[in-house]
């Protein structure tokens, strides 16, 4: 799993089409966070049990996802660098370090005291931990859950624990407001399109999942075979299949909207296209990462299935 689109395999197909704000609360470590010369506090990440020895100050980011809740959770001031891939907050301190190719030497040059990463890329949290420096690896999130923790996770290594659990709770509550408020989408059919390539998801996936919340049918399901949740289709499948909606997740990388996919041959008799409303252009980021924004996700799904009914 990595980092920018989901940070799973969709990032890396979105790497081949090329494709909140700084919260300044500090809770000092009175909420179970390390606070700068106390103690030292474990996170159970996907790397094993990472101690930091105190609230960090330096943080680095390689992960678009987690550089968001930096600054959702109040951790904004402390972070000195981004990975060029971090494009929210706008505020993020965004640099070429890259998530694909990390670089030990020039992640040191920023003198961080941790380092935040959603892959292991090139054996870099090896690299780093001979150089003594804290590296939490919070991979790709798999379910909700695993959302949530990450969330904990950073707010606990980062000295904003109570910060992170609002950040939680206010999500808990918006998704399932959401969902109770668009339960007529239950049996009905829809295409998650993450480039104009037809690569898509099936409800195996993250992201297949929140749209399993809803009740929606995923078309790509029955066409998987090796792809690990990841198919590509072919055009005659998808006229076949003639979903009842399309949700775009390529609007900023491939310039794909509603009136772009009425001119594709044979697409303009799709009942999703037919009624214009089931066409839904997504945030490509937005549509991805499995951080604080995704509540914003899930109301872009649940607003189609209030609208179509």
């Amino acid at each position: 799993m990595r980092p920018v689109r989901a940070l799973g395999a969709a990032l890396v197909i979105g790497a081949m089409t090329l494709a909140a704000g700084c919260g300044g609360g500090d809770d000092d470590g009175k909420a179970g966070g390390p606070a700068s010369g106390g103690k030292a506090v474990t996170v159970q990440a996907g790397n094993g049990a990472v101690t930091i020895p105190e609230r960090p100050s330096r943080i680095v980011s390689l992960s678009p996802t987690h550089t968001e809740t930096l600054f959702a959770i109040g951790a904004g001031p402390q972070v000195v660098a981004v990975d060029s891939y971090s494009t929210y907050p706008a505020s993020a301190p965004k640099t070429k370090l890259s998530a694909f190719k990390p670089n030990a030497e020039a992640i040191i040059g920023y003198k961080p005291d941790l380092v935040v990463l959603s892959d292991d890329m090139d054996g870099i949290v090896k690299a780093l931990a001979k150089l003594k420096v804290p590296v939490l690896l919070e991979p790709a999130a798999t379910n909700l859950d695993e959302v949530y923790d990450e969330i904990g996770d950073l707010g606990q290594a980062t000295g904003h624990t109570a910060e992170a659990g609002k950040v939680t709770d206010g999500m808990r509550t918006r998704i399932q407001q959401t969902v109770a408020a668009s339960s007529q989408g239950k049996g009905r059919s829809y295409y998650h399109e993450l480039d104009n390539q037809f690569h898509t998801v099936t409800s195996k996936t993250f992201i297949g999942q929140v749209y399993g919340l809803f009740g929606l049918r995923n078309i790509a399901d029955e066409a998987d075979k090796a792809s690990g949740g990841y198919p590509q289709l072919s055009r005659e499948y998808l006229l076949k299949q003639n979903p009842d909606f399309l949700f775009l997740a390529d609007t900023k990388c491939c310039g794909q909207n509603a009136g772009a996919v009425a001119k594709r041959p044979g697409w303009a008799e799709l009942k999703a296209v037919k009624e214009r409303q089931s066409v839904v252009e997504l945030d490509d980021d937005i549509a991805s990462r499995w951080g604080p924004r995704l509540p914003e996700f899930v109301k872009a799904i649940g607003d189609a299935i209030q609208k179509s009914r």
